[in-house]
């Protein structure tokens, strides 16, 4: 059964303006039980996570300043909402719906996370709508706990995650992907093991034969016995944010890929949602629920 980690506290970011289309959150599980891809069974709601559990990602006097609302303005400004407990009650729950995402998908192949794909957080600072990196915490889960030996974090998200790399750029058990737009947020990049900038406007087929080209070479040569996908569908040509030239049909066709490698290799896959920004809050949800619909025809 696939397994969809819940986002019940999306409405305490709602007041941060039009930039951050949270909508998304209520629209997305509604979509997917209006389509008849998920029922209610798919759902589960986190409980938010032990602090032992993101120390061995995070440090502890940032972790301590962040429950405790005393973060830097500098480190505030970086967050982009309004600091709340109900928000770092949020980013606690996403972190803990991947972890328990991980032990889904190493007994279905797959599971999801609605929320999540926090790639922007670093060990020690928040970065964009990021505090607490989930994928990186899950994987550090996998590995102090010996549930896999050798992670890789595939990240399409449209914005290199800088956090994960930072995070991961000393541990060899960890290999960090990320295809990105060269021009786009963050402006200083971090060193991933793989990184693959592209120029403004890249549409499907360049973008499609890339990810062909380079993904089955990486997890062929670095042999990962669990991938995490952040899925980002800020790739889209209407993003506002993005910058790069997907169609709907390109953003599905890029999932159908990843998903479809990752069942054949016979790798589980955590997959957290990450970005989506379009003009057009269709788009966000249509393409965000293809990767359900994608989950569901493959897998299951």
């Amino acid at each position: 059964m696939l397994k969809i980690a819940f986002d019940p506290l999306y409405k305490h970011k709602l007041k941060v303006g039009h930039r951050f289309p949270m909508e998304k959150y209520e629209l997305l599980p509604e979509q997917l039980l209006w389509k008849n891809i998920c029922n209610n069974d798919n759902f589960f709601s986190p409980s938010p996570i032990e602090q032992q559990l993101l120390l061995s990602t995070h440090d502890e006097d940032y972790y301590n300043n962040l429950i405790n609302l005393s973060l830097s303005k500098l480190d505030a400004r970086q967050i982009g909402f309004p600091l709340s407990e109900a928000l770092i009650k949020r980013e606690r729950m996403i972190a803990q719906g991947t972890i328990q995402n991980t032990h889904y998908a190493q007994q279905y192949g797959i599971s999801m996370n609605i929320a999540g794909g926090t790639h922007h957080a670093y060990r020690d600072r928040p970065g964009a709508f990021c505090m607490l990196n989930d994928q990186a915490i899950a994987a550090n889960y996998l590995i102090d706990n010996n549930l896999a030996e050798r992670v890789m974090i595939v990240d399409l998200d449209v914005h290199q995650g800088d956090g994960t790399a930072s995070i991961f750029e000393q541990q060899d058990a960890v290999f960090t992907l990320s295809f990105h737009g060269q021009k786009n947020y963050p402006f200083k990049k971090q060193n991933s093991d793989f990184d693959l900038p592209l120029e403004d406007h890249t549409g499907d087929e360049v973008y499609l034969n890339a990810l062909k080209n380079n993904l089955p070479r990486l997890v062929d040569a670095f042999e990962p016995d669990f991938i995490f996908y952040l899925a980002g569908v800020d790739v889209l040509k209407t993003d506002k944010l993005g910058r790069l030239g997907l169609s709907i049909e390109g953003c599905k066709a890029r999932d159908r890929f990843v998903l479809s490698f990752c069942n054949e290799q016979n790798i589980p896959v955590q997959v957290s949602m990450g970005g989506g920004y379009s003009i057009h809050l269709k788009d966000i949800i249509d393409a965000h629920a293809n990767t359900f619909e994608l989950a569901q025809e493959l897998f299951f």
